[in-house]
């Protein structure tokens, strides 16, 4: 479904060490909480703020004798996102046991997809500068129980572990080592937000925990990666490190930027880079070691005992792939080949899929140019000023819709057009009424508007003058005119009656 995009892929960050140049290179797993309002094997609630320990069920504080029953929902939100990520979807996959000491997962292992995961080889296109992208294969999208929380700062001599998360399906995306860079990094862990929130698979909180990334970074001498690309040889690439939790965009870039250069100094002094699991300390702006990384064998993985192999239908999924909504790449082809948008703006209104439907809403059955300028202009302006969102808009789609009606229909000019929109904002109402019953319909009479024109042509002779010797000038006349009639005058005429008054 990619190949028929055309675009340049962005140059790999270079930074330069003491004794040459070095090359970043970046995989992603991102975690990110299926959207639903049960638990992956059982029915509590997965509702974030509840009381601690209070949405925990049997199956999920490992009673004697519970057994995990699988989620279909959760399921078949997997499935949707592999087919929004171009991914193949595995018609069988199966569930096994990582045994790993978790203190907040009772259970003692975690329920995972390592052999055979629900969702195969995708990839996404993430976009950096119009006409500028990079393609980041998708490995695989497992589907796997979260773990609880553990508080270490309400007591001085214990921890107290929160059961409301474990057993919260999570889908881990995993990427190949494709991304070259922080900003790389960063823009994809967004792309795929904006693609499982378009599709309402994860609603992408990262504050909540619920969207986080676990980042893999390596350094190596420029050419190397492309022998890598070539072979598919990881020997030609650097000693990774892994970055745990993290749940923003900014300190992931400044997580990688930290840790590449790290190691590039431990090369560059004859060391060498130990493969570990690190953590990003926000407030030194490091990273530090957390353990040495564990692989595969370490967790001893083995068939989950609980859960039959999941088998699924392609009929089944055919059906979710029918439903599927307009994604945001779609959506922003259609906003520049339908309403004739600039690649930017069709950007900023897909950037959200509120703000996208907000938009068209606005743009349905009007100009599209039009209706970008103003929510983008003047809607979105505001909101960034107010610390406001699009679902909690002063102005509705209808409301706004209404002003460019109205400029439309000649009734009013875009400055009447502008302190309409404030009083929508602070007072609410219809436009249209708001307009008749203050007045604010502009003046279109070409008979009032003339006798306006000459008053302030008689009153400024030398002000004439000085017009006729440069046309420039005209504009005084039209400001002084708008300024006479209370900004009602229709631009237009006026402009037209100057030129004609003042022999232009």
């Amino acid at each position: 479904m990619l190949d028929h995009l055309s675009f340049t892929a962005p140059q790999p960050r270079t930074i330069a060490g003491a004794k040459g140049d070095w090359e970043l290179v970046i995989g992603l797993e991102v975690h990110a909480q299926v959207a639903s309002k049960a638990k992956l094997f059982s029915g509590a609630s997965t509702a974030f703020g509840a009381e601690p320990n209070s949405n925990v069920a049997f199956v999920d504080a490992a009673m004697p004798g519970m057994l995990p029953v699988i989620n279909e929902f959760c399921v078949a939100q997997a499935v949707r996102t592999g087919l929004g990520l171009n991914a193949a979807i595995n018609l069988r996959s199966a569930f096994d046991r990582k045994n790993y000491f978790y203190p907040d997962l009772p259970q003692g292992y975690q329920i995972s997809q390592l052999y055979h995961p629900i969702v195969g080889e995708g990839a996404v296109i993430v976009d950096m500068a119009p006409g500028v992208a990079r393609r980041v294969r998708i490995e695989r999208i497992h589907l796997e129980q979260d773990a609880g929380k553990s508080i270490h700062d309400m007591d001085p001599t214990m921890s107290f572990v929160d059961l409301n998360r474990t057993g919260v399906a999570l889908m881990e995306i995993v990427s190949r080592p494709d991304i070259r860079g922080p900003e790389e990094a960063a823009a994809y862990v967004a792309k795929l937000r904006q693609i499982m929130r378009y599709l309402g698979t994860c609603d992408g909180n990262m504050q909540n925990g619920n969207l986080r990334a676990d980042v893999n970074v390596s350094v190596c001498p420029p050419g190397a990666y492309e022998r890598y690309q070539e072979t598919q040889d990881f020997s030609h690439l650097g000693t990774r490190c892994e970055i745990k939790n993290m749940n923003s965009l900014r300190f992931i870039q400044a997580a990688i930027e930290y840790e590449a250069r790290r190691q590039i100094a431990i090369i560059e002094d004859g060391g060498s880079v130990v493969q570990e699991t690190r953590l990003y300390d926000p407030d030194k702006g490091e990273t530090r070691s957390m353990r040495s990384k564990e692989e595969a064998h370490d967790y001893r993985y083995f068939p989950d005992p609980d859960l039959l192999p999941l088998d699924i239908e392609q009929a089944w999924v055919d059906d979710i792939a029918a439903a599927m909504p307009e994604l945001p790449d779609e959506k922003k082809a259609r906003f520049v080949r339908d309403m004739g948008l600039s690649e930017y703006d069709a950007g900023v209104l897909t950037a959200e899929v509120e703000n996208a439907d907000y938009f068209e809403a606005v743009a349905k059955g009007r100009d599209g140019k039009q209706a970008a300028n103003w929510v983008i202009n003047e809607l979105f302006g505001r909101l960034n000023k107010e610390g406001l969102s699009v679902e909690t808009s002063p102005v509705s789609a209808a409301q706004l819709g209404g002003v460019i009606d109205l400029i439309a229909s000649g009734d009013i000019s875009g400055k009447i057009a502008k302190d309409l929109f404030e009083i929508l904002w602070t007072e609410g109402g219809d436009p249209a009424q708001i307009v008749e019953s203050r007045g604010m319909r502009q003046v279109t009479d070409l008979g009032a508007i003339e006798k306006a024109v000459d008053e302030i042509i008689a009153a400024n002779p030398a002000q004439v003058e000085k017009a006729r010797a440069n046309p420039k000038l005209a504009g005084w006349f039209v400001g002084q005119v708008l300024k006479a009639t209370g900004g009602k005058a229709n631009p237009a005429a006026v402009n037209d009656l100057v030129a004609r008054k003042l022999g232009m």
